[in-house]
Parts: structure tokens; C-alpha cells; sequence
């Protein structure tokens, strides 16, 4: 099996040893990198505590796929305790970075009242965005959040979302 076309055959332990080395060195998609191979057991065994070390690191440096991860890990206590507030912190930081997923799962922790205070306006507002950013998993929960709002809400929810999209996501 060769890796990216590049006639290079793949080898996912070289590549853990390399890109440890740039994640060492603060390079946030070799962390980001190293996080899905530990949280897929590629080239390393799969040990959930090393993905959250390494998507953290990326995280941290802004970056919005390792935000994602980490919330999701924070979502689902994956190598860490599950904490639905830190989920929507990091899920936040990577929506309003522009990431469909990250806004889908934060209209969901709206939905559901995980982490903050059920508000089924801001639910569907970050769910219309998500749809907005070609996520095509949010339809279903949109409707299904709607089905809990009166038409003023829904209304209010798609202007607000408007206007997130309008200020690219910043203080939605």
C-alpha cells in the first residue's frame, strides 16, 4: 500500500516517529495528526488520553478540526471525564471558526441543554448555520427542534443566524 499517491509506501509507525517530532516542536497539524492516529490506534496502540493530549495542543494553538476532536472527546468522555461545558467550549471555539460540524453538535448541546441552558432559538440558529456551512446531517435535528418552537422563535432563529453568518460566526 502506497500513502497520498506519492509512491512512498505507508508506513503509519514512520510516520507517528516524524510527525512527534513536529508536534515536539509545536507544529499544530502534526499534533492534530498524532491525535487521530492515537484515537484510531494507527501506527500506536489507541489510547484515548494521548488523542485529548495532542488535539489539546493543537486546540490551544486555534486550530478548529483539533477543537472539534477535543469536544467531541470532552462530549463523550473519551479520555477525559465526560464535561458537556467544556464540550460546548471547544465545539464554540471551532464554530465560530466556520467548522459545519462543530456547529452542528453546538446547536445540538443547545437542543438537548447540555453543558448550557436549553434555548431551542439558538439550537436551530447554529443548526441553520451549520446547514449554511454544507453540513447535511443538521436537517433532521433542525426539524426536530423546530417541532419545539412556535414560528416567532423560528423566526428569531433564522434571523440570528443570518447575522452570525454575517459577522463570520464571531459572538453568535
Amino acid at each position: 500500500m502506497y500513502g497520498a499517491g506519492r509512491g512512498v509506501p505507508k508506513d503509519n509507525k514512520e510516520s507517528v516517529k516524524w510527525r512527534t517530532l513536529a508536534a515536539e516542536q509545536g507544529n499544530f497539524q502534526s499534533q492534530f495528526n498524532l491525535g487521530v492516529m492515537y484515537d484510531n490506534g494507527q501506527g500506536v496502540s489507541e489510547d484515548d488520553e494521548e488523542a485529548v493530549k495532542w488535539y489539546r495542543l493543537a486546540a490551544e494553538q486555534g486550530y478548529a478540526s483539533a477543537q472539534f476532536n477535543l469536544g467531541a472527546m470532552y462530549n463523550n468522555g473519551q479520555g477525559v471525564s465526560e464535561d458537556d461545558e467544556e464540550a460546548v467550549k471547544w465545539y464554540r471555539l471551532a464554530a465560530e471558526q466556520g467548522h459545519a460540524r462543530a456547529q452542528s453538535n453546538l446547536g445540538g448541546m443547545y437542543g438537548n441543554g447540555q453543558g448550557v441552558l436549553q434555548d431551542y432559538v439558538r439550537a436551530h440558529m447554529w443548526l441553520n448555520i451549520a446547514a449554511s456551512s454544507g453540513d447535511k446531517h443538521t436537517s433532521k435535528n433542525k426539524d426536530i427542534v423546530a417541532k419545539r418552537m412556535n414560528s416567532n422563535q423560528i423566526e428569531t432563529a433564522q434571523r440570528l443566524a443570518k447575522e452570525c453568518i454575517r459577522k463570520k460566526y464571531k459572538g453568535c
